[in-house]
């Protein structure tokens, strides 16, 4: 069974206004087209996204740039003619929890102790580098440690790291 294009746009979008990020139910939405079918657009999911029919409605046959123009007219704040509200900046996200230094100090010695016992065998470009710490935490480890440990092996000498090619001094 085919499904609709409204139908499936609003699926991808999570039920929400391309433009304005507003919840909108079924009835409110339409298909709007980036680059119009009067400007010679096409009807695939590429060119296609779910908004309210006010939007589509402000938006008609305009070209591209105009509805470019329109958004980054917002300034970031882009309100929806239909007066459903609009969407602010994206909130910063909550500050993690500051992970105890003697937790950062056992990884980083961990991480040393791992690349020394590899003797000849240590990842010789910074993408197995990365891939083979991040390995070393099965329960996992976020991209900003995983990043401060590939720092803290630079400075602290143990890692050269030339045009993505890796030399050790450990």
């Amino acid at each position: 069974m085919t499904t609709k294009p409204l139908d499936r746009l609003m699926f991808v979008q999570g039920g929400l206004c391309f433009f304005c990020k507003q919840p909108m139910p079924k009835s409110e939405a339409s298909v709007e087209h980036l680059l119009a079918s009067s400007n010679g657009g096409s009807n695939n999911d590429e060119n296609c996204v779910v908004c309210c029919k006010a939007v589509n409605a402000l938006f008609g046959s305009m070209s591209l740039k105009e509805k470019f123009q329109v958004v980054l007219n917002q300034k970031g704040q882009f309100k929806c003619p239909n007066g459903a509200g609009s969407i602010k900046p994206a909130a910063k996200p909550k500050a993690k929890p500051k992970v105890p230094a003697t937790v950062k100090t056992d990884k980083f010695k961990l991480v040393v102790a791992n690349l020394k016992q590899r003797g000849n065998s240590k990842p010789r470009t910074l993408k197995t580098l990365t891939s083979t710490i991040a390995s070393l935490f099965p329960k996992g480890i976020s991209q900003a440690e995983l990043a401060e440990l590939i720092k803290q092996l630079e400075i602290t000498g143990k890692v050269v790291v030339t045009e993505k090619k890796l030399t050790y001094a450990l």
